[in-house]
């Protein structure tokens, strides 16, 4: 009897067990499925965010801007000629024929060694030569009277040129001791003074030919088809606010550097008014010429992959959009193609999208129109390289 009791007590238990759990169950049920009673919500679309919501992006407007075609870089300043001046041979100077920062002209003896021993040999091989001279123009007086032999006569003329060959080498040895200006220019500060004794090889002074520059600067390789001999260079220096110097594009290196993948060029500019001075830093710009009504996006719009894409707003809806890029300018790339003017894309939000979903603009801007005379134009990497480095 007191079994079946406790038995009928357990399942009471389990009976009102069984009744907490259904009354739990239909109570958390009631409000998910009440929207869907009245009809008063949309069904979530497939992929979007939870609730059917519209995820809040940061847009932009794309619009047709006006530039100048550019490229920019910089670039080091070079002597026109530049030559460090160094004795051939070992000796004392003995005058120094110029003032430090002075310019001087071609041929001009800048330096001069104790040249006693070299004019003394010098002496003693023009006289030799005046002696064999002598003897030869005696042995041909004398074969004409048959005095001497034809081979007298042989060795007297092969004596004679031997004679003059050291003449010539004594004069040589005596010009070597005086150190001359190989060109036009401005000559450096001298370390040496007179008096001093200086070794073969020795640098004594510097010469620069300032009146023409070499502007070296390298470009990316993808503008190797574009660079032309002649071009117009821009050249901007911070020593010297304010002012720009027009350079023209001499020469192109043939060879790409494997390591950058950029080509060396060289451009030459006039320094008549000598303000600018080789080995100075400065800015250059590179002109390709105007371009019209070029499609501008913010760079942050740009999603990088092996295609980049962007997100463009339709009908209150993110729809991925490939495009070619080209050109960059200020935080602003050009689309080449897959966009037109007056399309508003993503700028800010994308990590959250995908094709289709619903999106809510928070902002919405054009983007400013590149600076075509500023220096910071261009980002100094390939279009499409760039797009896959961000």
């Amino acid at each position: 009897m007191q079994k079946k009791s406790r038995l009928g007590i357990i399942a009471l238990a389990l009976a009102g067990l069984a009744g907490l759990g259904y009354y739990a169950y239909t109570a958390n049920r009631a409000p998910a499925a009440a929207p869907g009673a009245t009809g008063g919500a949309a069904a979530k679309p497939a992929g979007g965010p939870p609730g059917g919501f519209a995820i809040a992006v940061e847009v932009a407007k794309i619009a047709a801007v006006d530039f100048t075609d550019e490229a920019s870089a910089v670039g080091n300043l070079k002597s026109n000629e530049s030559v460090v001046m160094r004795p051939e041979t070992a000796g004392r100077i003995a005058a120094v024929n110029f003032r430090d920062g002075a310019i001087v002209g071609k041929g001009a003896v800048l330096v001069t060694l104790d040249a006693a021993v070299q004019e003394a040999e010098l002496e003693q091989a023009r006289a030799n030569l005046a002696l064999a001279r002598s003897n030869h123009k005696r042995n041909q007086e004398l074969l004409e009277k048959k005095f001497v032999t034809a081979q007298a006569l042989d060795n007297s003329a092969a004596t004679l040129k031997v004679q003059e060959a050291a003449v010539q080498l004594a004069e040589a040895k005596v010009g070597r001791m005086r150190i001359k200006a190989p060109f036009n220019g401005m000559v450096g500060l001298r370390n040496v003074s007179v008096g001093d004794y200086v070794k073969e090889g020795q640098d004594l002074i510097n010469i620069e030919d300032i009146g023409t520059l070499r502007v070296d600067f390298k470009l990316p390789e993808t503008y190797l088809g574009r660079v032309v001999k002649g071009q117009v260079v821009e050249v901007r220096t911070d020593a010297l606010p304010g002012e720009q110097f027009k350079a023209v594009l001499d020469a192109v290196d043939p060879m790409v550097d494997q390591n950058g993948r950029a080509i060396s060029s060289r451009a030459r500019l006039d320094n008549a008014g000598g303000k600018l001075r080789p080995g100075m830093f400065v800015r250059v710009r590179l002109l390709f010429g105007d371009r019209k009504n070029v499609l501008m996006a913010p760079e942050q719009a740009i999603v990088p992959g092996a295609q980049p894409t962007v997100f463009k707003v339709v009908d209150g809806k993110a729809t991925a959009t490939r495009v070619k890029l080209g050109v960059r300018r200020a935080a602003q790339v050009e689309i080449v193609d897959g966009l037109a003017a007056g399309d508003v894309v993503v700028t800010a939000g994308q990590l959250k999208l995908r094709d289709g979903v619903p999106v809510r603009a928070i902002g919405e801007g054009t983007p400013a129109a590149p600076q075509g005379a500023g220096m910071e134009g261009m980002s100094g990497m390939a279009p499409a390289k760039a797009a896959e480095a961000k």
